[in-house]
């Protein structure tokens, strides 16, 4: 396990990256328990959106992987976030959100895009979501009608936030979303260093996501 420290904003956040976690289906590494420089560019950005009123709002995260994002929200203001994954990253996201001392506002559930009868996704349609944040989820094109089946399109004033390393299949993904009715807005963008050495940097954006 890897410790890390984050300052976002004023606040220090901790996140633990697991280690040797893999799918039980498959055998392979899932790439979700550690944390990518997409989370933390959504979560330097966010505390930046003074507009952003979280306080009293409830916010989910869709793979979550280590929750950074997410755990942000709740230290800006949200009152309720509820941080989602595939089960066996599960017990990573809970470990940040109690050693962040957030567990009397921060959930963590299992939720798997496409999958029926979930409970979180029936929060969705009931509304009680007011912001949905991603990050690094915009590689896969044929996930992308998955994402659009957690219903995000019934609730018009829903606001989802995805930020990813512009890769070349990233605009396919977009596009997709677009096909199963969102619009899709580029709100803000850098290039950033992928490593400690600072040698290289690639380019990162933000998107509104919303039905149209």
């Amino acid at each position: 396990m890897v410790i890390k420290q984050f300052e976002i904003g004023d606040k220090k956040l901790r996140i633990h990256e697991m280690e040797n976690v893999t799918d039980p289906k498959t055998g392979r590494t899932l790439t979700g328990s550690w944390l990518w420089e997409s989370s933390l560019y959504l979560s330097e950005w966010l505390t930046t959106q003074t507009h952003l009123i979280l306080v009293g709002k409830t916010v989910v995260e869709l793979g979550a992987g280590t929750g950074l994002p997410g755990l942000t929200a709740a230290i800006i203001g949200s009152n309720r976030v509820i941080l989602t994954d595939v089960e066996p990253l599960l017990p990573g996201l809970r470990k940040n959100v109690e050693s962040n001392g957030l567990g009397d506002r921060v959930e963590v559930r299992e939720l798997v895009w496409g999958l029926e009868g979930n409970d979180c996704a029936e929060g969705l349609i009931e509304g009680k979501i007011d912001l949905v944040l991603m990050s690094n989820v915009f590689y896969d094109q044929t996930a992308m009608p998955m994402l659009a089946e957690r219903r995000l399109s019934n609730k018009k004033e829903l606001v989802v936030l995805g930020a990813t390393e512009v890769r070349s299949g990233t605009m396919d993904c977009l596009g997709a979303l677009m096909e199963e009715g969102f619009e899709v807005t580029e709100v803000h963008n850098c290039c950033r260093s992928m490593d400690s050495d600072k040698t290289g940097e690639s380019v990162f954006a933000i998107y509104l996501i919303v039905p149209k």
